[in-house]
């Protein structure tokens, strides 16, 4: 049978099949823990699958508003006000989203043009550099330091040019969990203060922050808040990352370009499930208890893994631990990683895929938003390396 071959130069001729497929894939070929692809193994809350299931028997089945139901987006602006003290307009600064990566798509999209600069951070979330190739931009990637994964923003202000359309943050980080500070923040927004310049905050693990730590949403800072379209996400919050539910908040003429391009690419979102999140949200403790709920797992993963011979820093958000592994194996942490899984049976993602140049500095991002079990059994392993 003749094969078709693409007579076209790809719009994305370097790009990769996804690191979080490869080890998912060799994971369950191998029979393996999955400890690598950042989703929970414990079920959701059952009162908020009722809601769902409720809002399809009374015929929430047809298409959602483009922008999502406004008791939805009435609930987000009240929760963001609650948590941030900023008041946004519901019916014209938020959209509901098919999942965080589609809002991240859509607000780039939507604003980078041919030779745009994007000044991201590495490690870093694997969709945003091929979004802005995609558009014609050009990435400017800051390596983070390997330990402590903080930001030079001395050296950001060296990268910033008249080409420079957006920077993109992520807090808290993955795949390092580390968390940015208020002094961050203040620093970013006074770099930007007197700047067109665009930013895109990715704070979708918001309420998974540990150690009292506070979240520094970049609602909290006003010369970031007129400049910012901040990205959010109902699947990390409420162990449902299947449903693809997310969504965007930005001033109403960023949401005016973000809704240009949302309406061509999904239209809208799953409606039942909006419907449910609506009410669930009336239930403030269903995220906010997110911190202690998820530092317990860190805190009994770590304290079972203290022995072996990897080295850790404990994560300070997210639901991911990275694992230093340089006193076990000169291997890449790729190739490391590829034999725990087929000979140890536990996968983990390499953290290189995700660094300027692929630098590996031989660490593993495992997730720990698993079962106690989960975490017993992967500990188990561990000790055994």
């Amino acid at each position: 049978m003749p094969t078709y071959k693409y007579p076209y130069q790809s719009k994305l001729p370097t790009v990769p099949t996804s690191i979080f497929a490869i080890m998912s894939q060799l994971a369950a070929k191998e029979n393996a823990l999955n400890l690598s692809q950042g989703f929970p193994d414990f079920k959701s809350d059952e009162k908020l699958i009722e809601l769902v299931n409720k809002a399809m028997v009374n015929g929430k089945n047809q298409y959602a508003p483009m922008p999502g139901i406004f008791s939805l987006r009435e609930a987000i602006a009240e929760k963001t006000e609650n948590i941030c003290g900023v008041s946004y307009n519901p019916d014209t600064e938020i959209t509901i989203t098919a999942g965080a990566t589609q809002a991240i798509f859509t607000v780039i999209a939507a604003t980078i043009q041919k030779d745009d600069e994007v000044i991201i951070f590495k490690p870093a979330y694997d969709c945003y550099e091929p979004s802005i190739e995609l558009f014609g931009g050009k990435t400017i990637a800051i390596q983070l330091n390997p330990e402590e994964f903080s930001i030079n923003w001395q050296e950001v202000k060296s990268l910033i040019t008249d080409k420079t359309k957006m920077i993109i943050i992520n807090t808290p980080h993955n795949p390092s969990g580390r968390v940015l500070s208020r002094e961050d923040m203040i620093q970013l927004e006074n770099l930007l203060r007197d700047t067109n310049i665009l930013l895109l905050s990715d704070e979708v693990y918001e309420h998974i922050i540990f150690d009292k730590e506070k979240h520094q949403s970049a609602a909290l800072y006003p010369a970031l808040v007129e400049r910012t379209f901040i990205i959010a996400s109902f699947g990390k919050t409420f162990h449902n990352t299947g449903w693809k539910m997310g969504y965007c908040i930005a001033p109403t003429e960023l949401t005016k370009e973000f809704r240009k391009v949302h309406q061509f690419n999904v239209f809208s979102v799953h409606h039942p499930t909006q419907v449910a999140l609506a009410e669930y949200l009336k239930t403030p403790s269903n995220y906010l208890e997110l911190g202690s709920f998820y530092q317990h797992k860190r805190d009994l993963f770590l304290s079972l893994i203290k022995d072996s011979r990897f080295q850790f820093k404990p994560s300070k958000g997210t639901y991911f631990q990275l694992l230093n592994f340089k006193n076990i194996t000169d291997e890449s942490d790729f190739d490391f990683a590829v034999r725990l899984t087929k000979e140890q049976k536990i996968a983990a993602i390499p953290i290189s895929v995700f660094n300027e140049n692929k630098y590996d500095s031989k660490v593993l991002r495992f997730c720990f938003a698993k079962t106690d079990d989960t975490l017993k059994k992967a500990a188990e392993i561990i000790n055994r390396i």
